[in-house]
């Protein structure tokens, strides 16, 4: 408690309150490195850890869009890791640089992958009412977030637009190829503490019927169940048919808070099919930051994991 306060119920574990902080330094004695850097910090200090051999996973969105970064949802788009081998010829690393995506874009492109793989996405129009834990700490100010709904987000609804049809999109070998289907996005802060949620309407190729879209998710699996990593959700997305979930109270939590809860999977008259999504906010961490990321990453990259409990 002595660099900064601990603001999670329960006291600090020892092995957190003992650890030092250092200064970044491209010589740093890690072979794998998380970064929550600053936007500008990330810039100068991510590139600098690649040039000299580490692999970082980043948590920042300097990267998200470049050519050669993979932004990864590990159940929805593994294979854009072959991306590295590119990245490391074309930049002369040693290293490599892996980026997340924004909160709002994996929560939707995890529930909508199994969709657009078996029947295609045509277009797609969502609203999001996002926690305020999303924010950050110590976030929206009370009087702005108590009784009320924030209509905006700074550059919010642009990063999921982006972000999400390059997750849905390709790696043809030389470049990353956008999803080809129109998306729209209202992105709203709401007074929840904590787990987003979005209501989704989507335009599918051959009109499947909501039982088909049920089916289609309840079905989809990534590499990190086939692998059965040590922190992969067993099912990534839960569907339900209670006619009033899901809600953040109540299924935040769903396989430790790392697995996207659908609900209320039904017609749309305008768009062809309406569903709500919700998740826990650390299930954008989960995209870099798990050890089920790291262990694909150990598979491409052949770079050494040790495992400690």
């Amino acid at each position: 408690g002595d660099v900064t306060p601990w603001h999670w119920s329960g006291e600090m574990p020892a092995s957190v309150a003992g650890m030092t902080l250092q200064a970044t330094a491209a010589d740093v004695d890690a072979e794998i490195c998380f970064s929550a850097l600053p936007a500008d910090a990330a810039e100068q200090w991510e590139t600098a850890l690649a040039k000299t051999g580490h692999h970082v996973f980043s948590n920042v969105k300097t990267h998200r869009m470049d050519e050669d970064v993979p932004l990864l949802i590990a159940e929805v788009n593994a294979e854009h890791m072959h991306a590295l081998d590119v990245q490391r010829r074309k930049r002369g690393w040693s290293g490599s640089i892996v980026t997340n995506g924004n909160c709002s874009a994996i929560g939707f492109a995890l529930a909508a992958a199994p969709l657009h793989k078996i029947f295609g996405i045509e277009r797609a129009v969502v609203t999001t009412m996002q926690a305020l834990s999303g924010a950050g700490y110590p976030g929206v100010a009370s009087l702005d977030a108590l009784d009320n709904v924030v209509p905006f987000i700074a550059e919010e609804e642009e990063k999921m637009q982006q972000e999400t049809k390059k997750f849905l999109g390709t790696w043809n070998g030389k470049r990353f190829v956008d999803a080809d289907f129109a998306f729209s996005a209202h992105c709203n802060r709401v007074s929840v503490r904590d787990g987003h949620t979005e209501t989704v309407s989507v335009t599918l190729r051959g009109s499947p019927s909501p039982n088909a879209v049920k089916n289609a998710m309840r079905d989809f699996r990534g590499r990190p169940q086939e692998l059965k990593l040590p922190t992969a959700p067993e099912l990534p997305i839960h569907v339900r048919d209670d006619r009033d979930r899901p809600q953040p109270i109540l299924d935040r939590d769903t396989e430790r808070g790392m697995a996207a809860v659908v609900g209320r999977v039904r017609e749309d008259p305008a768009m062809g099919i309406k569903y709500v999504v919700s998740w826990r906010g650390s299930i954008a961490c989960r995209s870099t930051a798990s050890t089920g990321v790291c262990s694909l990453f150990r598979g491409w990259a052949g770079c050494s994991t040790r495992w400690t409990s």
